[in-house]
């Protein structure tokens, strides 16, 4: 019996070097493994087939987790994902829905072969964020070791969020708790099924902690399930083809994915590159921001992301080391490993990670950590994301995976209560997955996805209305996409949305826990001048009279039509609604990409035809104007655009004169800055109207500078800052002093780093 808290003390900072955890193994458990001599002689042929063999296994693993499982989270949402593994544990095979969730499924099994005895026909159970399988609690995995004649093969398994697992907090989820101990226990690798059989006191005692226990108890049965799918194919597999054979492809596959991803770094400048960014508010009561920061290396192939200067631990807003690393790989399997298949153990060797523990992203325990994937481990993903763009901007061939920052970090909202509806009340609780539909960032050479989803879960989606109203009692008097909630820029991030429910069916209260981030500070920033998207808000409109409108035959359906009694909620509330109540919720836009004065006249009337942008988010972000005829109005719009500029100039700082430069042939740095030699030496320069920023001998850019009240931004900035938090937040704008093209446009605190005038990331690598 182990008198220490478990943790992830085996893997802090560097991957795991698989021959020296080899030797750490229990002589007693034989593995099965294979030389190097059999892998190279793999014909390609084989190779290839047993390798898209591997990827239908998963493919079965999670057809069979839908259609087992009872949750609207699993079945509508895709918020799950599976994995074929190595005798090891190192991923071989990963699915293409809860990407965050790869970098965490390795360590539980890493854990257990260190702290487990391993046999033929057990089943583990996990939801310790410490030991690693999931990110927080409601993570929940079941996997097992796979034999073959005795041997240890691989592992299978499939993870999935559950609704609820006990704790204080509806849905496990406590917005006031200060450690672990308010939310629902973590449980460190247990057995629930044992010689093959399900161990009945274990789930019984699995189910017991939960508010929906039936849901719990198939979800349990649904991911045994899909396991159990994944080991007879793949023992399937290696009937047909040899077990030497298989293991001799698994590893080939991680090894073609490592050797795809460092020869795509070596041709990518070396250097290093920076990003900051904030949580709104750390739990109830609090008006703080809370920072995560990163610089992130590219030298000889690999990566390194340095978390030092992260803030510590606070509130609900942590992660665990688990949650660090699933946000790496939340930002580096699209858009650095968009064309390699996802063999996350060998692309996970690329790269290394620097974290003080008992900070906001590498949380200590009993830290609170129900927020983690969908707070901090997200962040992280956006931040890590942000330092890839900036490196991959500067390449000609690779600068199309570029993209501005997706809609900012997940907006939970819980509702929950008694269903009335049938012959006996029962409990529900109903996550609210319409938040989804985030907008995906802006990209160089095209706009970010409109309702896109989320950039965590390739396969997400949002519940359809209809089955919603079915399982639980409320009714959506509208759900739709929202105009000038995208990052304006050349090409602007895509709209999110906005939904507004009511009781239906229940005159009983009903509770609600809400947890968002992005109301104060931007989560959604642009790049190269692109502005950030729109901040979330949260509304409850009290004694609406919605049943009232109903009876005189017209539907609300704006929030000027619910009454005057508006509760604007902060990000972390604990609530409630009566029958008469509406809840109100509208999330996060993408990033723009590139000054939006920038952006064809023709693509701003579109926008405007079909409902993206309005009138006047088209005229003060594009500078565009429409004639009554809904046209673009030429001369109106060069007049505006021009306003504009000026409007810019007289705000801003003035930097000294400057020399103006040829820039033809010089090297793309971003949207806006070029590389060109003067003298043999290397000069960063507008790449519109060629005024000189800065040289190789610089530290910062020379360039025009404005701060200003967040709302400063634009309409897509729905509420000041003050409402929410104490310290400073404004809209920082810095433009080329030349041509008044914008460089940078967010919404940050006012003593935010100011990365993107470093000379030396800009001029990484040459």
């Amino acid at each position: 019996m182990s008198m220490t808290v478990p943790g992830s003390e085996i893997f802090r900072s560097r991957p795991i070097d698989p021959e020296q955890f080899r030797r750490q193994l229990p002589t007693s458990l034989q593995v099965h493994d294979v030389t190097l001599e059999q892998i190279d002689e793999l014909d390609p042929l084989t190779y290839e087939v047993v390798r898209h063999r591997l990827w239908s296994v998963t493919d079965e693993m999670g057809e069979a987790l839908k259609r087992m499982s009872g949750s609207p989270i699993v079945i509508d949402a895709n918020d799950f994902d599976f994995a074929i593994s190595d005798e090891l544990g190192q991923e071989v095979q990963v699915g293409l829905y809860n990407t965050m969730l790869v970098g965490a499924v390795d360590l539980a099994i890493y854990w257990t072969l260190q702290h487990r005895e391993v046999r033929e026909g057990d089943m583990f159970l996990c939801n310790d964020p410490w030991v690693g399988g999931g990110l927080h609690q409601s993570d929940v995995i079941v996997f097992q070791p796979i034999f073959h004649e005795g041997q240890l093969f691989g592992w299978t398994s499939a993870l999935c969020h559950e609704p609820d697992l006990g704790g204080v907090g509806l849905g496990s989820f406590s917005v006031d708790a200060q450690d672990v101990f308010s939310e629902s226990v973590p449980t460190p690798p247990v057995r629930v099924v044992r010689n093959f059989e399900l161990q009945e006191d274990i789930a019984d005692l699995w189910v017991r902690r939960s508010r929906v226990p039936l849901l719990v108890g198939l979800d349990l049965r649904a991911k045994i399930g899909a396991s159990n799918v994944g080991r007879e194919r793949l023992l399937a597999v290696i009937d047909q083809y040899g077990a030497d054979t298989v293991k001799a492809v698994m590893k080939r596959m991680m090894a073609d994915a490592e050797g795809r991803l460092r020869a795509k770094l070596n041709s990518l400048p070396e250097g290093t590159w920076h990003a900051t960014g904030y949580q709104d508010q750390s739990g109830t009561g609090d008006r703080g921001l809370h920072k995560i920061t990163v610089a992130m290396t590219n030298s000889g192939g690999h990566l390194s992301f340095d978390f030092t200067g992260t803030d510590p631990q606070a509130g609900v807003v942590n992660c665990t080391y688990a949650g660090m690393r699933g946000g790496v790989m939340l930002a580096l399997l699209p858009i650095l490993a968009s064309d390699i298949p996802w063999s996350a153990g060998g692309l996970m060797r690329c790269f290394d990670l620097i974290s003080e523990e008992g900070t906001l992203n590498n949380a200590t325990f009993p830290a609170a950590v129900a927020r983690g994937p969908i707070g901090p481990a997200w962040l992280t993903g956006s931040l890590v994301a942000e330092c890839l763009s900036q490196m991959l901007d500067q390449s000609l061939t690779l600068g199309v995976d570029v993209q501005a920052a997706c809609c900012g970090t997940h907006d939970v909202a819980l509702v929950a209560g008694l269903d009335t509806r049938g012959e006996q009340p029962s409990p529900f609780i109903n996550i609210m997955m319409e938040v989804m539909a985030g907008g995906y960032g802006g990209r160089p050479d095209v706009d970010g996805m409109d309702s896109g989803g989320l950039a965590c879960i390739p396969m997400g989606r949002i519940p359809d209305v209809e089955m919603i109203e079915f399982l639980y009692p409320l009714l959506s008097l509208w759900r739709r996409e929202e105009p000038d909630t995208g990052g304006p820029g050349r090409h602007r991030g895509g709209v999110s949305g906005s939904t507004a429910v009511i009781p239906h069916g229940s005159e009983l209260p009903f509770g609600i826990v809400q947890a968002s981030s992005g109301k104060a500070v931007s989560q959604n920033n642009g790049l190269s001048g692109g502005y950030p998207g729109n901040s979330a808000r949260s509304f409850i409109a009290r004694r609406a009279g919605v049943a009232a409108s109903f009876a005189s035959g017209k539907v609300p359906m704006r929030l000027e039509e619910l009454g005057e009694e508006m509760e604007l909620q902060q990000c972390y509330e604990n609530t409630g609604m009566g029958p008469d109540d509406v809840y109100f919720v509208q999330w996060q836009g993408g990033g723009g990409y590139g000054d939006p004065l920038n952006r064809e006249t023709d693509a701003v009337a579109r926008d405007y035809r079909e409902g993206r942008i309005t009138s006047d988010g088209a005229a003060f972000h594009y500078g565009v104007v429409f004639g009554d005829d809904s046209n673009v109005d030429v001369d109106a719009t060069r007049e505006q655009r021009e306003r504009i500029r000026r409007r810019r100039q007289e705000r801003s700082s003035h930097p000294g004169e400057a020399a103006v430069l040829d820039v033809t042939g010089g090297r793309r740095l971003n949207d806006n800055l070029i590389e060109v030699a003067v003298d043999g030496s290397r000069v960063v320069a507008c790449s519109a109207c060629g005024r000189q920023l800065a040289d190789e001998h610089s530290s910062t850019l020379d360039v025009a500078r404005y701060e200003g009240p967040s709302t400063d931004a634009g309409p897509q900035i729905t509420s000041t800052a003050e409402n929410y938090v104490d310290m400073p937040v404004v809209f920082r704008q810095l433009c080329c002093p030349g041509c008044w093209t914008a460089l940078y446009s967010v919404v940050v605190p006012a003593d935010h780093p100011e990365h993107a005038t470093d000379v030396s990331s800009l001029l990484a690598g040459r």
